[in-house]
């Protein structure tokens, strides 16, 4: 029997409703969800259907209405803001469609810049920011603004932000949305190979064929349910 990986995001039962005037949507509608550590997780639906707001909540960016998110072992509901707000710096890391970097900032600052407001030593900085950028193939654009590089160099270090403070989970809203396909694939080659070595958890929303096919959990969704069970389609 192959052992099933340890969760390392699980929802029971979660609901989300927000007021839109005199409205309410009700974006998730009872969502039970079990995410295994160090897998590629894909969410896969249509616009509206509910992913971004399952994005929002597994990076305690927003909180249920109902039900329970827990996420590495915490119930994140029974957490202060100021708790709350530490533990998304420590354990989460965020990949955006746009890339989101600063544009006043070099590669190596936006990089950098994580770590920066966590308090790291400017030594122990300096040696993961520099690793990270080799790590992408980067090391010689390290100086270059985000004006400066192309797409994937832009992504590549939106992928080494997130990963530099080495946290437990990478969420990614639609990462290769901006890229043509070949630049897309060797994207997605590079996000397996960091998450297999460093065992990073990844979650994606994503349409991309080519990044859903690598996916180790397929998670479908529609009008604010799961139409699967969200099952693995394999283990890491």
């Amino acid at each position: 029997m192959v052992e099933q990986p340890t969760p390392v995001v699980e929802l029971n039962n979660v609901t989300k409703s927000y007021r839109i005037g005199r409205s309410e949507v009700r974006a998730l509608r009872g969502v039970t969800l079990s995410i295994p550590a160090r897998a590629f997780t894909m969410l896969v639906a249509p616009s509206g259907s509910g992913k971004s707001t399952l994005l929002n909540l597994i990076g305690c960016i927003d909180s249920p209405t109902s039900g329970v998110v827990t996420v590495a072992g915490e119930t994140v509901a029974r957490l202060s803001d100021r708790a709350l707000s530490d533990f998304r710096a420590q354990k989460i890391g965020f990949i955006f469609q746009g890339f989101s970097l600063v544009p006043v900032l070099s590669a190596y600052e936006n990089v950098e810049y994580p770590l920066r407001l966590m308090r790291v030593p400017a030594a122990a900085r300096r040696r993961a920011t520099e690793a990270m950028l080799e790590a992408v193939g980067l090391s010689e654009q390290r100086h270059r603004r985000p004006n400066e590089l192309s797409g994937g160099q832009k992504q590549r270090v939106a992928i080494a932000r997130a990963l530099v403070k080495e946290p437990e989970i990478v969420l990614a809203d639609e990462p290769t949305a901006n890229l043509d396909s070949e630049t897309g694939a060797s994207i997605v080659a590079l996000m397996r190979q960091m998450q297999t070595r460093s065992k990073t958890t990844f979650i994606f929303a994503t349409h991309d064929p080519h990044l859903m096919s690598q996916a180790d959990q397929l998670v479908a969704m529609r009008d604010g349910l799961l139409t699967n069970d969200g099952g693995a389609t394999r283990h890491v």
